[in-house]
Protein backbone atom coordinates (compact mmCIF):
# COMPACT_ATOMS: atom_id res chain seq x y z
CA UNK A 1 0.00 0.00 0.00
CA UNK A 2 1.91 3.01 -1.18
CA UNK A 3 -0.65 5.74 0.47
CA UNK A 4 -2.70 6.20 3.08
CA UNK A 5 -6.26 4.67 2.87
CA UNK A 6 -8.37 5.46 6.00
CA UNK A 7 -7.79 8.77 8.11
CA UNK A 8 -6.15 7.30 10.92
CA UNK A 9 -6.90 10.81 12.60
CA UNK A 10 -10.59 10.89 11.76
CA UNK A 11 -10.93 7.16 13.44
CA UNK A 12 -8.90 8.28 16.48
CA UNK A 13 -11.48 10.68 17.35
CA UNK A 14 -14.22 8.55 16.90
CA UNK A 15 -13.20 6.21 19.02
CA UNK A 16 -12.22 8.73 21.73
CA UNK A 17 -16.05 10.79 21.32
CA UNK A 18 -17.24 6.58 21.95
CA UNK A 19 -15.13 6.56 24.89
CA UNK A 20 -16.83 9.51 26.23
CA UNK A 21 -19.69 7.77 26.66
CA UNK A 22 -19.76 5.69 29.94
CA UNK A 23 -16.30 7.31 30.61
CA UNK A 24 -14.41 6.05 34.05
CA UNK A 25 -12.34 8.33 36.11
CA UNK A 26 -9.60 6.00 35.61
CA UNK A 27 -9.55 6.40 31.76
CA UNK A 28 -11.69 3.73 30.89
CA UNK A 29 -15.35 2.80 29.73
CA UNK A 30 -18.41 1.84 31.53
CA UNK A 31 -21.09 0.80 29.03
CA UNK A 32 -22.50 -2.20 30.10
CA UNK A 33 -24.95 -4.11 27.18
CA UNK A 34 -28.68 -2.64 26.88
CA UNK A 35 -28.26 -0.08 29.13
CA UNK A 36 -29.06 4.09 28.87
CA UNK A 37 -25.18 4.14 28.19
CA UNK A 38 -25.27 1.60 25.14
CA UNK A 39 -28.24 2.73 24.16
CA UNK A 40 -26.12 6.67 23.76
CA UNK A 41 -23.42 4.56 22.12
CA UNK A 42 -25.76 3.12 19.46
CA UNK A 43 -27.22 6.02 18.60
CA UNK A 44 -23.85 7.82 17.90
CA UNK A 45 -22.79 5.02 15.82
CA UNK A 46 -26.34 5.01 13.76
CA UNK A 47 -26.14 9.13 13.43
CA UNK A 48 -22.18 8.16 11.91
CA UNK A 49 -23.32 5.42 9.49
CA UNK A 50 -26.16 7.09 8.66
CA UNK A 51 -24.41 10.42 7.63
CA UNK A 52 -21.68 7.97 6.05
CA UNK A 53 -25.13 7.05 3.54
CA UNK A 54 -25.39 3.71 5.43
CA UNK A 55 -28.80 1.85 5.16
CA UNK A 56 -29.69 0.86 8.85
CA UNK A 57 -31.38 -2.42 9.41
CA UNK A 58 -31.92 -3.85 13.09
CA UNK A 59 -32.68 -7.15 14.03
CA UNK A 60 -34.87 -9.21 16.85
CA UNK A 61 -32.10 -9.47 18.95
CA UNK A 62 -30.72 -5.90 18.73
CA UNK A 63 -27.96 -6.18 16.25
CA UNK A 64 -27.37 -3.46 13.79
CA UNK A 65 -26.21 -3.69 10.00
CA UNK A 66 -25.18 -0.53 9.13
CA UNK A 67 -24.47 -1.14 4.90
CA UNK A 68 -23.16 0.85 2.06
CA UNK A 69 -24.60 -0.29 -1.01
CA UNK A 70 -22.86 -2.18 -4.12
CA UNK A 71 -23.39 -1.79 -7.51
CA UNK A 72 -24.69 -5.29 -7.79
CA UNK A 73 -27.87 -5.53 -5.58
CA UNK A 74 -27.81 -9.11 -5.58
CA UNK A 75 -24.47 -9.57 -4.39
CA UNK A 76 -24.52 -10.26 -0.36
CA UNK A 77 -21.61 -7.85 1.92
CA UNK A 78 -18.47 -8.38 3.02
CA UNK A 79 -19.13 -7.83 6.40
CA UNK A 80 -17.09 -6.54 9.40
CA UNK A 81 -18.09 -5.33 12.80
CA UNK A 82 -17.56 -5.60 16.87
CA UNK A 83 -19.39 -5.10 20.04
CA UNK A 84 -19.74 -1.15 21.51
CA UNK A 85 -20.48 -3.13 25.32
CA UNK A 86 -17.84 -3.03 27.45
CA UNK A 87 -16.61 -4.36 30.89
CA UNK A 88 -17.80 -2.77 34.16
CA UNK A 89 -14.42 -1.46 34.11
CA UNK A 90 -13.27 -1.74 30.51
CA UNK A 91 -11.54 0.25 27.94
CA UNK A 92 -11.78 2.09 25.21
CA UNK A 93 -10.77 0.02 22.26
CA UNK A 94 -11.68 -3.63 23.12
CA UNK A 95 -14.70 -4.24 20.20
CA UNK A 96 -15.18 -0.44 19.57
CA UNK A 97 -12.34 -0.41 17.63
CA UNK A 98 -13.53 -3.27 14.94
CA UNK A 99 -16.95 -1.11 14.59
CA UNK A 100 -15.66 2.50 13.96
CA UNK A 101 -12.80 0.72 12.41
CA UNK A 102 -15.60 -0.82 9.85
CA UNK A 103 -17.16 2.67 9.74
CA UNK A 104 -13.71 4.16 8.60
CA UNK A 105 -13.36 1.53 5.85
CA UNK A 106 -16.72 2.98 4.67
CA UNK A 107 -15.66 6.82 4.70
CA UNK A 108 -12.52 6.12 3.02
CA UNK A 109 -14.32 4.63 0.09
CA UNK A 110 -16.78 7.57 0.17
CA UNK A 111 -13.78 9.81 0.44
CA UNK A 112 -12.15 7.96 -2.51
CA UNK A 113 -15.23 7.95 -4.81
CA UNK A 114 -14.97 4.41 -4.95
CA UNK A 115 -18.13 1.56 -5.93
CA UNK A 116 -18.00 -1.61 -4.79
CA UNK A 117 -20.07 -4.75 -6.69
CA UNK A 118 -20.88 -6.10 -3.52
CA UNK A 119 -21.82 -4.01 -0.67
CA UNK A 120 -19.75 -3.06 2.30
CA UNK A 121 -20.87 -3.76 6.09
CA UNK A 122 -20.99 -3.11 9.81
CA UNK A 123 -22.39 -5.13 12.22
CA UNK A 124 -22.45 -4.33 15.97
CA UNK A 125 -23.39 -6.97 17.88
CA UNK A 126 -25.05 -7.22 21.15
CA UNK A 127 -24.22 -8.46 24.61
CA UNK A 128 -20.68 -9.24 22.92
CA UNK A 129 -19.01 -9.18 26.76
CA UNK A 130 -20.93 -11.04 29.16
CA UNK A 131 -20.81 -9.05 32.08
CA UNK A 132 -24.29 -8.21 32.15
CA UNK A 133 -26.14 -11.00 30.61
CA UNK A 134 -24.87 -14.49 30.48
CA UNK A 135 -23.56 -16.18 27.78
CA UNK A 136 -21.05 -14.12 26.35
CA UNK A 137 -21.44 -13.40 22.52
CA UNK A 138 -25.02 -14.30 22.80
CA UNK A 139 -26.42 -12.14 20.30
CA UNK A 140 -24.21 -13.42 17.09
CA UNK A 141 -25.10 -16.77 18.70
CA UNK A 142 -28.76 -16.14 17.83
CA UNK A 143 -27.78 -15.00 14.62
CA UNK A 144 -25.43 -18.52 13.86
CA UNK A 145 -28.06 -20.85 15.05
CA UNK A 146 -26.17 -21.17 18.46
CA UNK A 147 -28.75 -20.08 20.57
CA UNK A 148 -32.70 -19.61 19.87
CA UNK A 149 -34.11 -16.22 20.15
CA UNK A 150 -36.14 -17.24 23.28
CA UNK A 151 -33.26 -18.52 25.14
CA UNK A 152 -31.58 -15.25 24.79
CA UNK A 153 -34.48 -12.80 25.33
CA UNK A 154 -35.17 -14.24 28.35
CA UNK A 155 -31.52 -14.11 30.28
CA UNK A 156 -31.83 -12.07 33.04
CA UNK A 157 -28.94 -9.56 34.39
CA UNK A 158 -27.94 -9.52 38.34
CA UNK A 159 -31.16 -7.54 39.34
CA UNK A 160 -33.58 -9.85 37.34
CA UNK A 161 -34.12 -7.75 34.76
CA UNK A 162 -34.68 -9.79 31.17
CA UNK A 163 -32.59 -8.86 28.02
CA UNK A 164 -35.34 -8.99 25.98
CA UNK A 165 -36.93 -6.11 28.61
CA UNK A 166 -33.62 -4.14 28.64
CA UNK A 167 -33.54 -4.14 24.83
CA UNK A 168 -36.79 -2.77 24.58
CA UNK A 169 -36.46 -0.44 26.92
CA UNK A 170 -33.50 1.27 24.74
CA UNK A 171 -35.75 1.30 21.85
CA UNK A 172 -33.32 -1.30 20.02
CA UNK A 173 -35.58 -4.57 19.46
CA UNK A 174 -35.75 -4.38 15.48
CA UNK A 175 -38.32 -5.95 13.24
CA UNK A 176 -35.62 -7.80 10.90
CA UNK A 177 -35.35 -11.79 11.72
CA UNK A 178 -32.11 -13.08 13.34
CA UNK A 179 -30.07 -14.28 10.64
CA UNK A 180 -31.76 -12.89 7.74
CA UNK A 181 -28.41 -10.89 6.28
CA UNK A 182 -26.39 -13.26 5.22
CA UNK A 183 -22.75 -12.25 4.31
CA UNK A 184 -20.12 -13.42 1.72
CA UNK A 185 -17.66 -13.29 3.99
CA UNK A 186 -16.78 -11.36 7.36
CA UNK A 187 -13.61 -9.85 8.69
CA UNK A 188 -13.00 -8.67 12.48
CA UNK A 189 -10.63 -5.89 13.12
CA UNK A 190 -9.18 -6.23 17.36
CA UNK A 191 -7.12 -5.63 19.28
CA UNK A 192 -4.84 -8.34 21.01
CA UNK A 193 -6.15 -8.40 24.41
CA UNK A 194 -2.79 -9.90 25.25
CA UNK A 195 0.91 -9.64 25.11
CA UNK A 196 2.32 -11.23 22.44
CA UNK A 197 2.71 -9.51 19.59
CA UNK A 198 3.95 -6.75 21.36
CA UNK A 199 6.63 -8.94 22.96
CA UNK A 200 7.42 -10.31 19.46
CA UNK A 201 7.64 -7.01 17.98
CA UNK A 202 4.98 -7.83 15.42
CA UNK A 203 3.02 -5.03 13.89
CA UNK A 204 -0.12 -7.14 13.01
CA UNK A 205 -1.35 -10.45 13.52
CA UNK A 206 -3.43 -13.08 11.42
CA UNK A 207 -5.54 -14.95 13.09
CA UNK A 208 -5.76 -17.94 12.32
CA UNK A 209 -8.31 -19.46 14.92
CA UNK A 210 -9.68 -19.11 18.39
CA UNK A 211 -9.29 -21.53 21.79
CA UNK A 212 -11.89 -23.82 22.98
CA UNK A 213 -13.50 -22.74 26.14
CA UNK A 214 -15.72 -23.53 28.74
CA UNK A 215 -17.96 -21.51 31.52
CA UNK A 216 -18.53 -22.96 34.76
CA UNK A 217 -20.24 -22.16 37.43
CA UNK A 218 -18.88 -24.35 40.71
CA UNK A 219 -20.87 -24.25 43.70
CA UNK A 220 -19.43 -25.88 47.19
CA UNK A 221 -21.57 -26.77 50.19
CA UNK A 222 -20.38 -27.35 53.50
CA UNK A 223 -21.76 -26.51 56.54
CA UNK A 224 -22.15 -22.83 58.34
CA UNK A 225 -20.86 -22.71 62.30
CA UNK A 226 -19.26 -20.08 64.47
CA UNK A 227 -15.66 -19.19 64.07
CA UNK A 228 -14.38 -19.90 67.40
CA UNK A 229 -16.17 -22.89 69.02
CA UNK A 230 -15.55 -25.34 65.91
CA UNK A 231 -12.15 -26.82 66.58
CA UNK A 232 -10.13 -26.62 62.63
CA UNK A 233 -10.63 -30.53 62.32
CA UNK A 234 -14.69 -30.75 62.80
CA UNK A 235 -15.08 -27.83 60.17
CA UNK A 236 -16.67 -28.34 56.91
CA UNK A 237 -15.66 -24.99 55.67
CA UNK A 238 -16.37 -24.31 52.10
CA UNK A 239 -14.15 -21.84 51.64
CA UNK A 240 -11.15 -23.45 53.03
CA UNK A 241 -11.79 -26.64 50.41
CA UNK A 242 -12.35 -23.83 47.79
CA UNK A 243 -9.08 -22.19 47.94
CA UNK A 244 -7.41 -25.92 47.44
CA UNK A 245 -9.95 -26.12 44.66
CA UNK A 246 -8.38 -22.76 43.25
CA UNK A 247 -5.30 -23.74 43.41
CA UNK A 248 -5.44 -27.12 41.81
CA UNK A 249 -7.25 -26.24 39.21
CA UNK A 250 -4.45 -23.08 38.27
CA UNK A 251 -1.66 -26.19 38.51
CA UNK A 252 -3.68 -28.51 36.14
CA UNK A 253 -4.10 -25.26 33.65
CA UNK A 254 -0.31 -24.83 33.68
CA UNK A 255 0.85 -27.89 33.21
CA UNK A 256 -0.83 -27.71 29.73
CA UNK A 257 0.68 -24.54 28.91
CA UNK A 258 1.90 -26.49 25.85
CA UNK A 259 -1.18 -27.06 24.16
CA UNK A 260 -2.28 -23.35 25.12
CA UNK A 261 -4.13 -24.51 28.49
CA UNK A 262 -6.09 -21.55 30.17
CA UNK A 263 -7.87 -21.34 33.82
CA UNK A 264 -9.46 -18.41 35.77
CA UNK A 265 -11.54 -18.20 38.52
CA UNK A 266 -13.27 -14.43 37.48
CA UNK A 267 -15.84 -14.69 40.20
CA UNK A 268 -16.41 -15.65 44.02
CA UNK A 269 -19.45 -15.61 46.22
CA UNK A 270 -20.06 -16.07 49.86
CA UNK A 271 -23.91 -15.44 49.40
CA UNK A 272 -24.69 -15.13 53.06
CA UNK A 273 -20.68 -13.87 54.73
CA UNK A 274 -19.72 -12.56 57.58
CA UNK A 275 -16.70 -12.16 59.15
CA UNK A 276 -16.97 -14.72 62.16
CA UNK A 277 -18.91 -17.75 60.35
CA UNK A 278 -17.27 -20.47 58.73
CA UNK A 279 -18.41 -20.64 55.06
CA UNK A 280 -21.04 -23.30 54.47
CA UNK A 281 -22.00 -22.34 50.76
CA UNK A 282 -19.91 -20.73 48.21
CA UNK A 283 -20.23 -20.26 44.42
CA UNK A 284 -17.51 -18.91 41.64
CA UNK A 285 -17.07 -19.88 38.45
CA UNK A 286 -14.27 -21.59 35.88
CA UNK A 287 -13.18 -20.55 32.54
CA UNK A 288 -11.24 -23.26 30.68
CA UNK A 289 -9.62 -22.84 27.43
CA UNK A 290 -7.61 -25.05 25.24
CA UNK A 291 -6.47 -25.10 21.77
CA UNK A 292 -7.63 -28.56 20.75
CA UNK A 293 -11.08 -30.16 21.43
CA UNK A 294 -9.86 -32.90 23.13
CA UNK A 295 -7.65 -31.20 25.25
CA UNK A 296 -10.66 -28.83 26.24
CA UNK A 297 -12.19 -32.33 27.45
CA UNK A 298 -9.57 -33.71 29.45
CA UNK A 299 -9.25 -30.53 31.39
CA UNK A 300 -12.93 -30.86 32.26
CA UNK A 301 -12.93 -34.26 33.04
CA UNK A 302 -9.39 -33.31 35.47
CA UNK A 303 -11.11 -30.57 36.72
CA UNK A 304 -14.25 -32.58 37.54
CA UNK A 305 -11.77 -35.30 39.20
CA UNK A 306 -9.61 -32.76 41.46
CA UNK A 307 -12.83 -31.10 42.21
CA UNK A 308 -14.15 -34.40 43.72
CA UNK A 309 -11.32 -35.22 45.42
CA UNK A 310 -11.02 -32.21 47.32
CA UNK A 311 -14.44 -32.40 48.17
CA UNK A 312 -14.82 -35.80 49.46
CA UNK A 313 -11.36 -34.55 51.80
CA UNK A 314 -12.61 -31.64 53.19
CA UNK A 315 -16.35 -32.87 53.71
CA UNK A 316 -18.14 -30.89 51.46
CA UNK A 317 -20.27 -31.54 48.63
CA UNK A 318 -19.53 -30.18 45.09
CA UNK A 319 -21.71 -29.20 41.68
CA UNK A 320 -19.60 -28.08 38.43
CA UNK A 321 -22.06 -27.25 35.65
CA UNK A 322 -21.20 -25.92 32.17
CA UNK A 323 -22.80 -23.02 31.58
CA UNK A 324 -21.26 -21.55 27.67
CA UNK A 325 -19.30 -24.13 25.48
CA UNK A 326 -17.78 -22.35 22.85
CA UNK A 327 -15.33 -25.09 20.41
CA UNK A 328 -11.72 -24.30 19.05
CA UNK A 329 -12.37 -22.59 15.62
CA UNK A 330 -10.45 -22.69 12.73
CA UNK A 331 -11.03 -19.91 10.41
CA UNK A 332 -11.75 -20.35 6.52
CA UNK A 333 -8.21 -20.61 5.07
CA UNK A 334 -9.20 -17.90 1.87
CA UNK A 335 -9.99 -15.35 4.71
CA UNK A 336 -6.97 -16.08 6.38
CA UNK A 337 -5.07 -15.60 3.33
CA UNK A 338 -6.93 -12.42 2.05
CA UNK A 339 -5.45 -10.76 5.26
CA UNK A 340 -2.02 -12.65 4.97
CA UNK A 341 -1.98 -10.89 1.51
CA UNK A 342 -2.65 -7.76 2.56
CA UNK A 343 -0.20 -7.77 5.02
CA UNK A 344 2.17 -8.83 3.59
CA UNK A 345 1.94 -6.44 0.53
CA UNK A 346 2.16 -3.60 2.96
CA UNK A 347 5.56 -4.45 4.24
CA UNK A 348 4.52 -4.45 7.83
CA UNK A 349 5.64 -7.42 9.97
CA UNK A 350 3.76 -9.95 11.59
CA UNK A 351 2.63 -13.18 13.02
CA UNK A 352 0.01 -15.80 11.85
CA UNK A 353 -1.65 -16.62 15.40
CA UNK A 354 -4.59 -18.11 17.32
CA UNK A 355 -6.60 -15.83 19.76
CA UNK A 356 -6.75 -16.93 22.96
CA UNK A 357 -10.08 -14.69 23.48
CA UNK A 358 -13.79 -15.40 22.15
CA UNK A 359 -14.96 -13.22 19.78
CA UNK A 360 -18.60 -13.05 17.68
CA UNK A 361 -16.31 -13.67 14.86
CA UNK A 362 -16.32 -17.46 16.61
CA UNK A 363 -20.23 -18.02 15.96
CA UNK A 364 -19.70 -15.91 12.43
CA UNK A 365 -17.46 -18.36 11.22
CA UNK A 366 -20.05 -21.26 11.42
CA UNK A 367 -22.34 -19.62 8.80
CA UNK A 368 -20.31 -17.28 6.86
CA UNK A 369 -16.15 -17.48 5.68
CA UNK A 370 -14.56 -15.48 8.18
CA UNK A 371 -11.02 -14.38 9.80
CA UNK A 372 -9.57 -12.08 12.12
CA UNK A 373 -6.59 -9.11 12.14
CA UNK A 374 -5.69 -8.64 15.70
CA UNK A 375 -3.22 -5.22 16.54
CA UNK A 376 -1.02 -5.19 19.94
CA UNK A 377 -2.55 -3.88 23.11
CA UNK A 378 0.13 -2.29 24.80
CA UNK A 379 1.32 -3.75 27.79
CA UNK A 380 -0.76 -6.99 26.75
CA UNK A 381 -3.87 -5.33 29.34
CA UNK A 382 -7.63 -5.32 28.28
CA UNK A 383 -10.49 -5.72 29.67
CA UNK A 384 -9.05 -3.43 31.76
CA UNK A 385 -9.66 0.94 32.38
CA UNK A 386 -5.59 0.81 31.30
CA UNK A 387 -6.03 -0.82 27.98
CA UNK A 388 -4.33 0.92 25.61
CA UNK A 389 -3.05 0.47 21.23
CA UNK A 390 -1.35 3.90 19.68
CA UNK A 391 -2.82 5.77 16.81
CA UNK A 392 -0.24 3.96 14.58
CA UNK A 393 -1.21 0.58 15.94
CA UNK A 394 -5.14 1.38 15.10
CA UNK A 395 -4.30 3.12 11.88
CA UNK A 396 -2.51 -0.07 10.84
CA UNK A 397 -4.89 -2.30 11.31
CA UNK A 398 -7.41 -0.37 9.92
CA UNK A 399 -5.59 -0.15 6.45
CA UNK A 400 -5.40 -3.39 6.59
CA UNK A 401 -9.18 -3.88 7.33
CA UNK A 402 -9.42 -1.33 4.17
CA UNK A 403 -7.44 -3.04 1.90
CA UNK A 404 -9.00 -6.82 2.52
CA UNK A 405 -12.77 -4.92 2.54
CA UNK A 406 -12.37 -2.99 -1.01
CA UNK A 407 -10.70 -5.99 -2.24
CA UNK A 408 -12.98 -8.65 -1.64
CA UNK A 409 -15.78 -6.54 -2.19
CA UNK A 410 -14.79 -5.81 -5.62
CA UNK A 411 -14.67 -9.41 -6.18
CA UNK A 412 -16.96 -11.80 -8.34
Amino acid sequence: MSEPTINTQRLWNSLMEMGEIGATDAGGCCRLALTELDRQGRDLFVRWCTDAGCEIRIDRIGNIYARRPGTDPDALPISTGSHLDTQPTGGKFDGIYGCLAGLEVIRSLNDHGINTRRPVEVVIWTNEEGSRFAPAMVASGVYSGKFSLDYALNQTDAQGIRLGDALKAIGYDGALEVGAEKFAKFFELHIEQGPVLERESEDLGVVTGVLGMRWYDVNVKGVSAHAGPTPMSYRRDALGATAKMISALIDMAAAREAEDGRCTIGELCIPKGSRNVIPGDLNFTLDLRNASLDGLQAMEQDARGLLDRIATQAGVEVTLECIWDSPPTVFDADCVAAVERAVASSGCSYRRMTSGAGHDAVNISTVAPTSMIFVPSVGGISHNESEYSTPDQIGRGARILYEVMKSEAQSA
